[in-house]
């Protein structure tokens, strides 16, 4: 199916990552507040692409990267996470995400992260 699924617990960051992607010809195929949520929305859309918060309740952002990299290892995912979460990136690199955006998000380096992840 395609397009991009964005996973952040907050619908104000869903919601300013989208409308980075959507102004710059990005389509966003789906919404996800959690990682439990994310896994089955992975598996239901088969995005291209997955930009995916590190720290949310109920599953965080590395567990569910390594159950989307479970069931489909080829699966583009971009970590985003705040200051100060080194130690959780490094986690998520080690789990399979290709690259990781810093919140407060700069949107060149948003588009840049998904551009590199895409091509």
């Amino acid at each position: 199916m395609g397009g991009i699924l964005i996973v952040d617990d907050a619908a104000f960051m869903r919601m300013m990552i989208k409308d980075i992607l959507t102004k710059n010809g990005y389509e966003v195929s789906g919404e996800a507040e959690n990682g439990a949520v994310a896994v089955k929305m992975y598996d239901e859309l088969k995005p291209d692409l997955v930009i995916m918060d590190i720290t949310m309740p109920e599953m965080d952002g590395i567990e569910a990267v390594k159950k989307i990299k479970a069931m489909d290892s080829s699966a583009k995912i971009i970590m985003c996470s705040a200051m100060g979460q080194q130690a959780m990136v490094i986690d998520a690199i080690q789990a399979g995400a290709r690259d990781f955006v810093v919140k407060p998000f700069q949107p060149e380096r948003v588009l840049e992260a998904v551009k590199k992840a895409l091509s």
